[in-house]
């Protein structure tokens, strides 16, 4: 019975966890994500840091600070799901398939682990990811004003299979972008326990192996990002005379019409400063709470048993 228990305890733990992690680490890059988001669907506008910074000053001049995070109601409601289920189903997917059991070093199934927490995460909140790239790219006064229009109007105007529009390609981004994020972590964080002992890396050092870990996820499945968030903001992108519905046709038109780098790498040198900020907050924030809540744990276990 304390054993069940036990297991009972770690998954709670890892699902408020990781709600956090993912909760701080969206909020604080979410003005870089709704500026890398505008440029990923605009075929018409190259992306440079110039650029970029002219994108975040004119939201703020016309539309007031908070526009800055506009669309961070809808990534609340779906990063804090989808990252609870993330890090708890990783949690699980390890212990299934016996990742660095017994002292053996499984690379492979470590990727693998990593992979599926990201299909599990991402099949059940997919919806939500839709709503906050679509409130991302427009605005309050002729866009949609709240998470419950987004969702009311698309199922009205353009039916409810579009709530999984882009849904394959999004499962195919997340294969290499979860694999090799908690591959990287893992195997950097194993690499530290090998040659420091058994000391647990401290904050800066977790948040170092986080960014180094995001920095390969994000390079790793980059233009199948491009492709989803073409996809999901079809219906709203005024320059999309001729909409592809598929993977496929999606892949080929950008390279057509816009290139390899400025098609699919669109937008990347972004990622690079936000996802290794993102994912390294997540991580790092994710280790330490699940460390200081495993502890409150055991100090109210032991009350009890006392």
């Amino acid at each position: 019975m304390r054993k069940v228990h036990n297991k009972f305890d770690e998954v709670i733990i890892s699902l408020i966890s990781g709600a956090a992690a993912g909760a701080l680490a969206k909020t604080t890059i979410a003005p870089l994500d709704r500026t890398k988001i505008n440029f990923q669907i605009r075929k018409d506008v190259p992306f440079s840091f110039r650029a970029s910074l002219l994108y975040l000053r004119q939201t703020y001049v016309n539309e007031g600070v908070l526009a800055l995070w506009r669309g961070n109601s809808a990534t609340m409601a779906r990063i804090v799901p989808y990252a609870a289920i993330q890090f708890t189903s990783h949690e699980q997917w390890r212990r299934i398939l016996q990742v660095d059991q017994n002292g053996t070093n499984t690379k492979g199934r470590r990727f693998v682990a990593g992979s599926l927490a990201g299909i599990t995460s991402q099949s059940l909140t997919y919806p939500l990811d839709l709503a906050r790239a679509r409130m991302a790219v427009t605005d309050r006064y002729t866009g949609y004003r709240t998470l419950r229009q987004v969702f009311a109007k698309i199922w009205v105007e353009e039916g409810p299979r579009t709530l999984f529009r882009g849904y394959w390609a999004t499962v195919l981004g997340v294969i290499p972008y979860a694999g090799t994020s908690f591959f990287t972590y893992e195997t950097l964080k194993r690499e530290y326990h090998e040659i420091v002992g058994n000391n647990k890396p401290n904050a800066l050092v977790s948040l170092g192996f986080g960014a180094a870990a995001g920095a390969a996820g994000q390079t790793a499945s980059y233009p199948l990002d491009i492709v989803r968030r073409r996809m999901q903001t079809m219906r709203i992108n005024p320059a999309a005379t001729d909409r592809c519905p598929t993977i496929l046709e999606t892949l080929v038109k950008i390279y057509r019409e816009e290139g390899i780098k400025n098609g699919f790498y669109k937008g990347l040198s972004m990622n690079w400063i936000k996802g290794p900020i993102a994912v390294g907050i997540s991580f790092s924030t994710y280790d330490l709470i699940k460390a200081w809540l495993r502890e409150l744990s055991h100090l109210k276990r032991g009350r009890v048993d006392n």
